[in-house]
């Protein structure tokens, strides 16, 4: 993660796909549920190179298709990895965001991201002295 943005519950989370996406991340892919996909943001993914890993949704009134099934279940197996971090952070290190102020949310957030980026060193470190 390079970058986040920090906003009020009432905001959709498509229109923040611009303020997250950096210019100096080496991969081309972006992973992100279906929120994410518009028209607008697909046209503006190809624009700056990157390639969408986005979800697609299912078609109003019928069946997933098996083909998009698939491809959104490839997609899971990525993100998965990514939604186990903040699963953490809410379950285990009781993350929950009530704050007044968007600057206070904002500091909540990236201690949590700090303590969780700790954690995690110390359990690599402990596994490499191991062996």
């Amino acid at each position: 993660m390079r970058r986040g943005k920090v906003t009020d519950g009432a905001r959709f989370d498509g229109r923040m796909l611009r303020d997250v996406v950096t210019n100096d991340n080496t991969a081309s892919d972006v992973w992100a549920d279906t929120a994410y996909r518009s028209r607008s943001n697909e046209a503006w993914l190809r624009s700056i190179g990157r390639v969408s890993r986005v979800h697609r949704k299912k078609p109003r009134g019928k069946p997933m298709p098996a083909r998009t099934a698939r491809a959104n279940a490839a997609k899971s197996t990525v993100r998965a990895r990514i939604e186990h971090v903040f699963a953490r952070q809410k379950d285990q290190m009781g993350l929950f965001i009530r704050t007044i102020g968007i600057a206070r949310a904002e500091t909540k957030i990236g201690l949590a991201n700090l303590a969780y980026n700790i954690d995690r060193l110390i359990f690599h470190e402990r596994r490499a002295a191991i062996g």
